[in-house]
């Protein structure tokens, strides 16, 4: 499947589970080519995007993240945003799950995990985790569980909500 083809399905869904973004055109750079994080929306410049699975990625921090800190996020979220906000332990929780949540968007919409797993990306370790997730493990997917959006019968990939509820006091 081409670029356009799963960026195109990637917005599908994205519109299917009321997930805030929008299409635009940027100048300057961000934290990854193509998106960026502006008051709780995930800004997308289609010209500048090099791998569709980011995408996906960062609508998991959208997905993840505490309800009422949603509209939080913003830039790139580890230098600004939330982190001076929140606890670390909490920010890396959230990473753990976004990830989580990208692989089982991935594969609900039938990509292969190289689709978010690039070789761009993930410091090195994307085969690491493209076989964690394939072989039943990878990081993150219990706190879907804590948050109630992995179906509790079929257990991870599957997911009852895709956008967190529940929060956490």
């Amino acid at each position: 499947m081409e670029h356009a083809q799963q960026v195109q399905l990637i917005l599908n869904f994205l519109n299917e589970i009321d997930l805030p973004y929008r299409v635009l055109e940027f100048t300057g750079d961000t934290f990854l080519p193509g998106l960026r994080h502006s008051h709780g929306v995930l800004e997308i410049d289609l010209a500048k995007l090099r791998h569709p699975g980011d995408i996906l990625h960062e609508a998991g921090h959208y997905a993840v993240c505490e309800p009422k800190e949603r509209h939080l996020l913003d830039g790139d979220i580890y230098k600004t945003g939330l982190q001076h906000q929140r606890p670390k332990q909490q920010m890396m929780g959230e990473e753990m799950a976004a990830t989580a949540w990208s692989v089982a968007a991935a594969k609900f919409l039938g990509f292969s995990l190289d689709v978010v797993f690039h070789d761009a990306g993930y410091r090195g370790n994307s085969d690491n985790l493209i076989q964690a997730f394939e072989q039943g493990g990878g990081i993150g997917h219990p706190l879907l569980g804590a948050y109630q959006m992995s179906c509790p019968e079929q257990g991870f990939p599957n997911m009852q909500a895709w956008i967190r509820t529940v929060s956490w006091v």
